[in-house]
């Protein structure tokens, strides 16, 4: 079953869209707190996001900048704007589509199905699907999934990241400044914290397959990819 998240401020159009989208076999989550909207987008791991621009807090430009840095899941901006600049930025801030308020439901749902169908059914892309293995790990960069046998990790987009530098210089040392450079273009904006606090994830996504200790610090120099799960697979 598709999953499709909501971010819409107003109740009455959530739940209209909520009650009409179900019925034709999608699992829709739609956010409550405007201020977590990213929080229930790691729970849910939507397939497509419908978007509104006016928002509390943040405007939906914004938040549609933060799913990008996690996903490339279709984007379809819902908002009362009309005007052309409004439809610009929100192509150029990640959006795939743009629905005008008032808008017939069958229209929103004629476009999820659209974006659904290029981004992973008929029309998508057919190029063959990228997969890095170590020792019984695979790690699916396209999907955002990490596997160890029949266990299965979904990641953020900076977490595959980092877990697809590891694999690929295993069993050399990934160097911090080489894992900055991937993760961010401008280094001299992050603090040096930041990595530190994604490596952690990392960790507890390795956790959840079951491996303990996967990642070595390599004080001075970076991190190194440990094997000592190959055990835990063949278990």
């Amino acid at each position: 079953m598709q999953r499709i998240m909501i971010v819409e401020d107003d109740p009455k159009i959530a739940e209209l869209l909520q009650s009409y989208i179900s019925k034709y076999g999608f699992q829709v989550s739609v956010v409550k707190d405007f201020d977590k909207v990213m929080d229930t987008f790691y729970e849910n791991r939507p397939d497509l996001v419908l978007l509104d621009i006016n928002l509390p807090s943040y405007d939906g430009y914004y938040w549609c900048r933060q799913i990008r840095k996690e996903s490339i899941c279709p984007v379809i901006f819902i908002s009362a704007r009309i005007g052309e600049m409004d439809q610009v930025m929100a192509l150029e801030n990640g959006g795939d589509d743009f629905i005008t308020k008032p808008f017939h439901a069958e229209i929103v749902l004629a476009k999820i199905r659209s974006q659904l169908r290029r981004a992973y059914g008929e029309y998508a892309t057919k190029a063959e699907e990228r997969v890095l293995e170590r020792e019984g790990l695979k790690l699916f960069p396209e999907r955002l999934e990490l596997t160890l046998g029949n266990k299965i990790a979904s990641l953020s987009k900076k977490e595959a990241d980092i877990i697809e530098s590891l694999m690929e210089r295993y069993p050399r040392v990934a160097g911090r400044e080489d894992l900055l450079e991937k993760l961010w273009d401008d280094q001299s904006y992050v603090d040096e914290n930041t990595l530190n606090v994604n490596i952690t994830r990392v960790r507890k996504k390795f956790q959840q397959l079951g491996i303990l200790n996967a990642i070595e610090t390599v004080r001075g120099a970076g991190y190194r990819l440990h094997v000592s799960w190959i055990k835990v697979g063949e278990e």
